[in-house]
């Protein structure tokens, strides 16, 4: 374990953000329901005015992104050598991988792709080990699921699929979690025009509906006395994983270098919401541990003395 969390079971960190330019920034919205907004309790009696800034699942995404190389379709350097599943088409052009889909292992195409002439469900249904009419071996289950992507792990993954309907479905909540709130939060209203020079009267064959015309729109944003960005880490269910040291302390500094290479960047979250840390991450557990640099988490990582069955990631076809 890495010096200093031996014994621990949290790690919950703080950082206060400020956007880059401005006052004013755009919140994550939902569809039907627009922003978050909702009461943050001050005490029994009072309560403050807030904002969903960034969600659980969305930072969980940002965290993957600071470990794979858009770019390059494969992941950073730093995490090259754990193992992956990665979706080709026939053609042998890349489509995803397990660092990409939303439920990960899980993930749609993945599925429903094939491994050396086979189906994948039925491959995974193997490699995890998993039966009909017996109970779950979960340390068996959590060794399989770290041989084909460790980072699965860290972020979670869900076997839903009717195929796994008959092994009880397994699943692993996320490990590392976060999430970014706005405080006292107010909306700014504003808005503008998308200009047509050439044709600045839509008509019945060129509406607004095709993009013609002098198209007025409205758009609200907001400012807020603090915007806060709060990480928990898991300690004591990654240790529950009943992995070796050497992969405990492997799955533990990914996390923690995923975190800081996150801390380390502006955080672009979308057009109009571009945020950045203005304080020193503060520590909330355990008092007094401080976050090492990603250079020297990145060293751990590369130095963990940790065997996998696949040199390189386990190529899948999707057609």
């Amino acid at each position: 374990m890495i010096d200093g969390l031996e014994g621990q079971t949290r790690l919950i960190l703080k950082a206060q953000l400020s956007p880059v330019i401005g006052s004013a920034f755009q919140p994550t919205g939902f569809p039907d329901l627009g922003p978050a907004e909702f009461e943050r309790p001050l005490s029994a009696t009072s309560s403050q005015r807030a904002l969903l800034v960034e969600s659980v699942q969305s930072l969980a995404n940002h965290f993957e992104s600071v470990a794979w190389d858009s770019a390059e379709n494969r992941p950073v350097a730093t995490v090259g050598r754990l193992p992956y599943v990665e979706v080709r088409n026939r053609e042998g052009r890349f489509l995803t991988s397990s660092r990409l889909e939303p439920h990960r292992l899980a993930g749609a195409y993945i599925k429903n792709a094939t491994i050396d002439g086979k189906k994948i469900g039925d491959w995974m249904v193997g490699r995890l080990g998993v039966q009909k009419g017996v109970p779950l071996d979960w340390p068996a289950i959590y060794g399989s699921i770290f041989q084909l992507d460790p980072l699965c792990l860290i972020h979670g993954l869900f076997f839903s699929d009717p195929l796994w309907s008959p092994y009880g479905n397994p699943k692993v909540r996320r490990a590392l979690t976060a999430v970014i709130e706005a405080h006292d939060a107010r909306p700014v209203v504003s808005g503008g025009v998308k200009r047509d020079d050439v044709n600045p009267t839509a008509d019945k064959e060129r509406s607004s509906r095709e993009g013609y015309g002098f198209v007025p729109f409205g758009r609200t944003e907001y400012t807020a006395a603090e915007i806060e960005l709060d990480i928990a880490l898991d300690l004591e269910q990654i240790r529950g994983y009943g992995l070796g040291e050497a992969e405990t302390t492997l799955l533990t500094a990914v996390a923690l270098w995923e975190v800081r290479t996150l801390l380390d960047r502006p955080l672009r979250l979308r057009t109009a919401c571009d945020l950045e840390v203005v304080q020193p991450v503060t520590v909330r557990r355990p008092e007094g541990w401080q976050l090492p640099d990603a250079d020297v988490l990145a060293r751990e990582i590369e130095s963990a003395n940790v065997h996998f069955d696949s040199n390189g990631p386990y190529s899948t076809v999707f057609e």
